[in-house]
């Protein structure tokens, strides 16, 4: 990234909780497919996105979580904020949770997540989205925030 113009973006990742599982996409292994700013592919993420002009956590939530797996999501609520930040971007991500939605999870954008999957909590897989790992562990601290050097 150039030092002329850096800037922070505002993304965010969204946890669909259901007994004890919850679901994560396997981004696109090729990281210019993956659409990360952070370069990162091959991992297991949550559903999220960046969040658009004029609009709310919430509604950024249900729209992504709609466009990515064609699952309609209800009542998302934020749980947590992070400084997510690597050689390639800085994000301040919101984590969302929701218990509610409508749909089974469809790969609707094949060139960028390849795969959904359930995963229990205490069976998350190896390779995680930084950012999203960051979310997860703060709901299962019950933290809002954790300081990260």
């Amino acid at each position: 990234m150039s030092e002329e113009k850096k800037r922070v973006g505002a993304g965010f990742g969204v946890i669909l909780e259901k007994d004890g599982k919850i679901l994560m996409g396997l981004r696109h292994p090729d990281p210019d497919k993956a659409d990360s700013a952070f370069r990162s592919s091959g991992e297991w993420c949550l559903p999220g996105g960046k969040l658009e002009w004029g609009e709310s956590f919430e509604d950024g939530a249900v729209r992504e979580v709609k466009e990515e797996t064609d699952i309609d999501i209800k009542n998302p609520q934020v749980i947590s904020v992070h400084n997510c930040k690597n050689e390639h971007a800085h994000f301040m991500t919101v984590g969302l949770i929701t218990h509610e939605w409508q749909g089974e999870a469809k790969v609707t954008e094949p060139d960028e997540i390849v795969d959904w999957q359930w995963f229990g909590l205490k069976q998350l897989p190896e390779k995680i989205y930084f950012p999203s790992q960051e979310v997860i562990e703060n709901y299962l601290q019950g933290k809002f925030y954790i300081e990260r050097k």
